[in-house]
């Protein structure tokens, strides 16, 4: 994979996380809150914070468990998206289910290359 295109799958990752991440405060805090005001589900962003830093520099140990992680938003979206009376609570379940897919596969094809080098040269050993 050429490093032009693994950079464009960085900023996929990175530009979906960052997006999530606002969607979810904007969401809980103003958009379509659980409780008038506001509500303490806005809590649910710190989770995303942890691996902010280290997918922004690209930390590949950072950004495979954080591929692991998303899947509790990504579950929280379709629930939300399926359950939620108000309709725009609703569409942000959408929101948010999209925005954990893209920064699924987003790091997932950026560490491709990565992966297809470890497992050569593991085979490279044991040959």
């Amino acid at each position: 994979m050429n490093s032009a295109l693994q950079k464009k799958f960085h900023l996929l990752a990175c530009c979906s996380l960052l997006s999530l991440i606002l969607l979810c405060a904007l969401w809980e805090m103003l958009l379509a809150p659980l409780h008038t005001g506001g509500s303490w589900m806005v809590l649910k962003i710190i989770p995303l914070l942890l691996p902010l830093r280290g997918v922004l520099k690209h930390d590949n140990y950072t950004m495979q468990w954080s591929s692991m992680l998303i899947w509790l938003y990504f579950t929280e979206g379709i629930v939300r998206a399926t359950s939620d009376k108000a309709a725009l609570s609703a569409m942000l379940g959408w929101a948010e289910t999209a925005l954990s897919l893209l920064f699924f596969f987003g790091c997932i094809l950026y560490l491709r290359p990565y992966k297809k080098a470890a497992k050569a040269l593991a085979k490279s050993k044991n040959g």
